[in-house]
């Protein structure tokens, strides 16, 4: 029996879910509690899944309400994947328009940047709040490989820092947050 694919709709109630089980996870005081991005809290990495993705939207002419990420990480992170999710449930015919990736259906374009952005970001919660993360390795392989095939246009974004060295048999995941400027050997 041959499994469908799985959709942007699907991906995206995925990937949140389990970013959501970190998000619920977390104790008042694991806010503050620094993350494997340089500079950046626990309590960072909600907010920037949040409000770069909500600005994000407007390209599609979706106009969100702004979300108090500070006040109560959790609230705001749950109606925040019940807003995108929405949006991927009934995408329309909306077509995202943006300077740097030109015109996408909405559902794409939520798929490729934003639902990306979830699952990689996952692993930096993750690490931040002392758990261990658990990346699909076959996952973490394919979108390596995508990366790597645009190295130079990620790495002259300013997004992503150098990369860290690895041995060349290391996991799967670790190979792909070594190339993102992750040490995988991170501790908080």
């Amino acid at each position: 029996m041959t499994t469908a694919p799985v959709g942007p709709a699907r991906r995206h109630a995925d990937d949140a879910a389990a970013l959501t089980a970190l998000v619920d996870s977390a104790a008042p005081g694991d806010w503050a509690r620094p993350s494997p991005v340089a500079e950046w809290t626990a309590l960072d990495v909600v907010t920037h899944l949040v409000e770069w993705s909500r600005g994000f939207l407007t390209g599609a002419g979706v106009t969100l309400p702004d979300l108090d990420v500070g006040a109560d990480p959790a609230a705001a992170w749950r109606r925040h994947t019940a807003d995108v999710q929405s949006i991927l449930d009934d995408p329309r015919d909306r077509r995202l328009v943006n300077p740097h990736i030109g015109t996408k259906p909405v559902a794409e374009a939520v798929d490729e940047f934003y639902t990306a952005d979830v699952w990689m970001h996952s692993w930096d919660l993750a690490k931040a709040l002392g758990r261990e993360p658990d990346l699909d390795p076959a996952r973490c392989a394919a979108a390596l490989e995508g990366m790597r095939a645009v190295e130079d246009l990620l790495r002259n974004s300013g997004q992503f820092g150098p990369a860290v060295p690895v041995p060349g048999d290391a996991p799967a995941q670790d190979r792909l947050m070594a190339f993102l400027g992750r040490d995988p050997a991170w501790r908080p």
